[in-house]
């Protein structure tokens, strides 16, 4: 599968496809530090990236306001981004903190999936199942304190019988802190179908910024099979 396990249209039999996309409520633009196409290719090139990327200074949302201050226009922007963060708790916070509260598999006509992320990353048995030909979509909610998180990406590489078959990557983009969680709705995607398709899965997904720093790594079996599993 593609979305909850990867980015690809017919569950990686492809992998070299890639797609970048950036969720509405996380475009922070320069705000955090900007990510650039160099940038993200260079992280797209391998699942466990340890790029020596320069990505210049980090600043807490305390500097961040006081740069630039007197130009009123940049200012204001600033702040509608920010929205209604507390700048008075968190202002002095260097680190983001990303939680990914929980993944929900879409798909229609049927009842959502909604996985729950177990405090390790690591669920226990097979995680889900799907079933083969149908077509779904993967929603991250996730919440974001202190600061801002920049370029927050998700990657995923699938195995089948110890073969890698499937590896995808979404960016999500650049997101302030605040109360409220966020949601991002990957595009539909289509499981495949036939015997060879069919059988179990073991996959494993990241959660990372502009910094390679990992917020949560989830490992993971799944099935795909002829009909959905009774609800």
């Amino acid at each position: 599968m593609s979305g909850a396990v990867s980015g690809s249209r017919d569950m990686g039999f492809d992998e070299n496809k890639k797609k970048d996309g950036e969720d509405e409520e996380g475009a922070g633009g320069s705000l955090g530090r900007q990510i650039s196409e160099a940038s993200l290719s260079a992280a797209e090139e391998e699942e466990d990236d340890d790029s020596n990327l320069q990505l210049g200074p980090q600043y807490t949302i305390k500097e961040h306001l006081e740069k630039d201050k007197d130009d009123e226009s940049l200012r204001k922007w600033k702040e509608q981004l920010l929205g209604s963060v507390d700048v008075t708790n968190i202002g002095e916070t260097l680190d983001p903190e990303v939680k990914i509260i929980s993944l929900a598999i879409l798909s229609p006509g049927r009842p959502d999936i909604v996985l729950m992320v177990p405090e390790n990353g690591n669920p226990k048995g097979m995680w889900f199942t799907l079933k083969e030909g149908s077509k779904y979509s993967l929603k991250f909610t996730f919440q974001v304190n202190n600061n801002i998180v920049s370029g927050l990406r998700y990657t995923n590489t699938v195995w089948k019988t110890g073969v890698k078959v499937d590896r995808g990557k979404e960016m999500l983009g650049t997101f302030s802190p605040q109360l409220e969680p966020y949601n991002h709705v990957m595009s539909e995607e289509t499981t495949p179908s036939g015997m060879f398709a069919r059988g179990s899965y073991s996959a494993r997904t990241k959660f990372l910024d502009d910094d390679n720093k990992c917020y949560l790594e989830i490992n993971y079996s799944f099935d795909i099979r002829k009909e959905w599993p009774a609800v």
